[in-house]
């Protein structure tokens, strides 16, 4: 899908050198991968301390054979 994006060169080309990248495309693609990627990240650790524990609970347990 052809899109025309006002972006800041500056801040694109930093990205670019930051990568290595050799095409402004790679490097919005890669940019917006890696923002998708840390959104999914921060969800899941919102998950923690909101499962409640067992202590009693053995997981070992379910390891011997009957």
């Amino acid at each position: 899908m052809a899109t025309n994006l006002a972006i800041d060169d500056g801040l694109l080309s930093e990205a670019q050198k930051a990568g290595k990248f050799t095409t402004k495309r790679e490097t919005v693609n890669t940019a917006l991968r890696e923002f998708i990627q840390r959104r999914r990240q921060e969800e899941v650790l919102g998950l923690f301390h909101t499962v409640d524990y067992d202590a009693g609970y053995d997981y070992k347990k379910l390891r011997r054979r009957p």
